[in-house]
């Protein structure tokens, strides 16, 4: 809460972390749907690991962190009217 009682807008909607958030979390998801049919030719491909899967894994928790922290730490506008 600002001095005088009001509480300073937050801008959320908008903000780059959460567009950045959503778009690893969708690529997430699809890879990690993705590592379901992964057929064994491919997994060898990559000395049997399923990579979908792992960086699916990935994405999604680089999701989480950039979401999170955008709502752990929310941007506030500044009017830049106050003067002391």
């Amino acid at each position: 809460m600002s001095q005088n009682g009001t509480e300073k807008p937050k801008v959320s909607l908008f903000d780059i972390r959460n567009i950045i958030g959503a778009l690893l979390g969708i690529y997430g998801v699809v890879l990690v749907v993705a590592s379901f049919s992964t057929s064994s030719a491919d997994r060898a491909k990559v000395s049997g690991v399923n990579a979908n899967l792992w960086v699916g894994i990935g994405l999604l928790a680089f999701s989480v962190f950039f979401i999170g922290w955008a709502f752990l730490r929310p941007l506030v506008v500044d009017d830049g009217g106050e003067a002391d």
